[in-house]
């Protein structure tokens, strides 16, 4: 299985190389991939097979994958259509269809992602293939970016598949602690816990469910999906994405189909969205929307069945999901070849296709055949079998199931109305005979897919007790007895009689369609409409709240969250327990005197109006507190300290040429009691706190097991660094990546436009002179007045002294002061230098690289050691540590660890180049 799955990975990711090479004939060799899959599931059908992999058993985040016979109907139907989806994409799209290879990628990847989803036994991985499928489906719908309505579209899926998919985590969790285990396996084996806590979990997995599957009243968003390409809605919302949340609820069915939630949110919601999306199908006139809503019609028949607990509902149920994958999706494919042999998918403008296009009609008429069930097609067993477990449900009170049997039969007359409709729509022939279609013919390999599919129903309807071999073993898992099987003639029943009943009604319906319009206003409301109303609803209470929390004063917003530093933790301090606090002034005089000068100087940078001195007086507090830190013996974070202190410098001092030298008189403000009064609440609180902390300690501290811990897990001497690249590296991850993140925003905000590229080099100033003197490149270009030749010469002097001890740093941190954040600094720092002594040109010299490329190579170094990790069977972002001795050079000891720091180092140097760049650089240009 899990082969199954790299496979699919490994092809999505060859997807755009494949179409490039082959053109949109590459969709046949990517079809190949589902299809080989198909045979592994066909070879182990009937077995039950694991899979476990060991990841973070801490969060019980291990991939734990579970084959069994609901699975290989699922991976069936997902395998056998994908393939088929693939294949009609071959003809559909155009040899010149802009962004084919992502298409190919993105469809590839989520068949993949569905055959993870329909195997994981642990319900924490199937949330991850979950909302794979909601990300995929989103860039799927919004393949054409350039409408408005494909964004609109995909951003609705978005929100509420993936808010649907937030809930169902949040059930997931509470499942998975109340029964102490979060395999579905160990769940469906265990007794359902008592108390509220398992209905909360249970309404939540079903309120992700029902989202998923368009069920009312969160069903718009699949009519309005119908902007994606025509594969899409074929694969996604006929026989894929769509059955993921009727899968969920038969995977649960059998454990929890007794719990109080569960038949009070499924049976009345699934037989409404039958009756209401049945009848939109009636009502609009494009045939994707026709199917569309006889999609969600459906989905709400099947949530139903299989949310009744019975095996006999669960054997209808899944012969349903079957049954409706395959005439479903024939249908779209339909529906797609018509739309580009027509130009139109209007009703009202089709006429005369049927005997233009015999052979399309002819798998039409199949299909729509087996969507109306009728026989002898599979979709006329899959609905005698639900009228008969619904007949037989003695789980449920006798007014329940009158109801639901009354529901089910006004819905499929309906079922029959619009398949009537749809066939006669895009096939019959007018009474004007002007009103004859265009009409561009077909060829085999575009109608073969659709073909397979009609076909497959009417052989599924042919030999019903066949399927009814594959599909009762996952019934008889329900509690109860399987009493009714699948089959084609079961006599002159009840359920026969009121099949007759149905059909009569949907061809009344049907003659009558023309006084059956579609309202400009519904009855009972629109829920498209609805959703807009709940975005506008939301932008104004952020707007209400955002304008009450946030005045656009910066000191207003310091001075709230500096007050509620003050306020909240005194408060707790005062009303909790409080333990004794033992404090020392200093450890020895120097930490005092150095005090006193931080202090100084903090005071000192409220009073000076020279811009420049506030800067630097400020900078001396923190060159302060690393000196304090050098003391107390962390020379590391000392050092680091230094340099961080030091670039902050700079980058304060390239901004500040933008502004005045001197403060004002009118710009100057008078003295303010309360910000005095807030500085000084803050500077008591804060050491406060941090003794009173110290003093609640009752164990020993943790720092006394670093120094050892980090030597046997990360081989590292320097604890510092082995916390930074290895304990705590999915930390350091984040970090680097909000540094990512605030460089892009910085360079965005400066450039206003276009930022890629590498710094300009001297060669491109049109001032260039190459017979100049000059100690560096670049320095030639600045003004003899701005030129210093000292710095120049310094600067070619050092320059190389300066890469050489960032390398060093690199290298020796872990088991020395450095690594990749200090090595990076000081990289950093040689960068600035080069800049200040050179000029603007001087950094295309120093380092002729994109700063966006240095960013984007380090973030992905560093996560790259994550995911070699798990690749290499371990936890992720785990120390490897390979000795190897070679000639001339030793005895050499390497620790993985060094090429996540090596991606840390990438990307503060990227940091230091786009911010010189910007703030550097840019703002020179602006300033001239």
């Amino acid at each position: 299985m899990l082969a199954v799955l790299l496979v699919h990975a490994l092809a999505a990711l060859l997807a755009p190389l494949c179409v490039r090479a082959l053109g949109r004939n590459a969709f046949y060799l990517l079809a190949l991939v589902p299809l080989g899959s198909l045979g592994w599931v066909f070879a182990h059908w009937g077995e039950t097979v694991r899979t476990h992999v060991q990841w973070a058993p801490q969060i019980s985040m291990d991939i734990d994958l579970r084959f069994d016979s609901l699975s290989a109907v699922m991976c069936t139907l997902v395998l056998g259509v994908g393939a088929l989806i693939l294949a009609y994409c071959g003809r559909y799209f155009d040899r010149d269809e802009a962004r084919l290879g992502v298409f190919a990628a993105e469809l590839t990847g989520f068949a993949g992602a569905m055959f993870g989803l329909v195997i994981s036994d642990n319900m924490l991985l199937l949330f991850v293939f979950w909302e794979i499928t909601t990300v995929l489906s989103f860039l799927l719908v919004g393949h054409y970016a350039e409408r408005s309505v494909s964004r609109r579209a995909a951003i609705q899926a978005l929100l509420v598949t993936g808010a649907g998919g937030l809930a169902m985590l949040v059930g997931i969790v509470i499942l998975g602690l109340r029964y102490d285990s979060f395999l579905l396996s160990d769940l469906l084996a265990s007794p359902v816990p008592t108390g509220s806590a398992v209905s909360v979990g249970v309404g939540l997995v079903l309120l992700g469910a029902i989202s998923k599957s368009a069920i009312v009243p969160l069903h718009f968003w699949l009519p309005g999906a119908m902007a994606a390409p025509t594969p899409v809605s074929a694969y996604l919302h006929a026989a894929a994405m769509v059955k993921a949340g009727i899968y969920l609820v038969a995977r649960l069915s059998p454990a929890l189909a007794q719990t109080p939630p569960w038949h009070l949110m499924l049976l009345p919601l699934g037989i409404i969205t039958m009756l209401l999306a049945g009848w939109r199908a009636i009502q609009v006139h494009d045939l994707k929307l026709v199917l569309a809503f006889g999609t969600v019609s459906q989905l709400g028949l099947m949530i139903m069945m299989m949310g009744i607990g019975t095996p006999d509902a669960a054997l209808a149920g899944l012969a349903l999901l079957v049954a409706h994958g395959l005439f479903k999706a024939c249908l779209f494919m339909v529906v797609g070849i018509i739309d580009h042999g027509a130009g139109t998918r209007d009703l009202r403008r089709l006429s005369g296709l049927g005997h233009r296009a015999p052979v399309l009609c002819a798998i039409a008429v199949l299909a729509a055949l087996s969507m109306a069930g009728l026989p002898p097609l599979l979709g006329f067993v899959a609905k005698e079998s639900a009228l008969g477990a619904l007949w037989s449900a003695e789980i449920l009170s006798p007014p329940v199931r009158f109801a639901l049997l009354a529901g089910v039969a006004v819905g499929s007359a309906f079922t029959v109305a619009y398949s009537i409709r749809f066939v006669w729509g895009a096939f019959g022939i007018t009474a004007n005979p002007e009103r004859e279609t265009t009409w561009h013919a077909p060829g085999p390999l575009i109608l073969g897919p659709p073909a397979v599919l009609a076909v497959a129903g009417l052989a599924g309807g042919l030999a019903a007790p066949a399927v009814d071999h594959w599909l009762s073993p996952y019934a008889a898992t329900l509690p109860g007895v399987l009493d009714t099987h699948l089959a084609l003639w079961h006599g002159f029943t009840g359920p026969l009689g009121l099949t007759v009943l149905i059909v009569a009604a949907g061809i009344a319906l049907f003659l009558i369609r023309g006084r059956i319009g579609e309202p400009a206003h519904p009855r009972l409301g629109n829920a498209d409409r609805g959703y807009d109303a709940a975005l506008r609803a939301m932008d104004r209470l952020s707007l209400r709240i955002t304008g009450t929390v946030q005045s656009g004063s910066l000191p207003a917003s310091q001075a709230t969250i500096l007050g509620t530093l003050i306020v909240l933790p005194t408060i707790l301090l005062a009303v909790g327990t409080r333990t004794g606090v033992q404090l020392r002034l200093w450890d020895s005089p120097l930490q005092a005197a150095i005090g006193a000068i931080m202090v100084a100087m903090a005071l000192a940078a409220t009073v000076l109006r020279n811009r420049l001195a506030s800067v630097l007086v400020v900078g001396v507090t923190g060159y302060g507190c690393g000196v304090i830190f050098a003391l107390h013996g962390a020379p590391d974070l000392a050092l680091t300290q230094f340099l961080v202190e030091t670039l902050t410098l700079v980058v304060f001092v390239l901004v500040l040429r933008a502004f005045p030298a001197e403060i004002t008189e009118s710009q100057g403000t008078a003295f303010k009691f309360r910000r005095a009064l807030l500085a000084i609440g803050v500077g008591i609180t804060v050491p406060v706190l941090a003794a009173f902390a110290l003093a609640a300690r009752h164990g020993d501290p943790i720092w006394h097991a670093i120094p050892d811990t980090a030597y046997r897990i990360g081989a590292g001497k320097n604890a510092v660094n082995v916390l930074l690249v290895d304990i705590r590296a999915w930390d350091t991850l984040g970090e680097i990546s909000v540094l990512v993140v605030a460089a892009t925003g910085v360079a965005s905000l400066v450039f206003r436009n276009r930022r890629f590229g590498s710094a300009p080099r001297a060669v491109d100033s049109p001032n260039y002179d190459p017979d100049a003197v000059s100690w560096l490149p670049a320095a030639r270009l600045l003004d003899s007045r701005d030129r210093s030749m000292v710095l120049q010469i310094t600067t070619r002097l050092i320059f190389p002294t300066i890469m050489v001890l960032s390398v060093y740093f690199f290298f020796a941190g872990h088991n020395a002061p450095g690594g990749g954040f200090a090595g990076g600094l000081v990289a950093g720092l040689a960068l600035t230098l080069r800049y200040l002594a050179g000029g603007q040109y001087e950094l295309g010299e120093a380092l002729p690289v994109d700063a966006g490329h240095l960013l984007g190579a380090g973030l992905t170094l560093a996560a790259g050691t994550a995911t070699a990790s798990l690749l290499l069977g371990a936890p992720p972002l785990s120390s490897a540590i390979i000795e190897v001795t070679l000639p001339l050079l030793g005895h050499i000891k390497l620790v993985t660890a060094m090429f996540f720091d090596l991606g840390v180092y990438l990307v503060i140097v990227g940091l230091v180049l786009d911010v010189l760049r910007s703030l550097g650089a840019r703002l020179d240009k602006e300033l001239l």
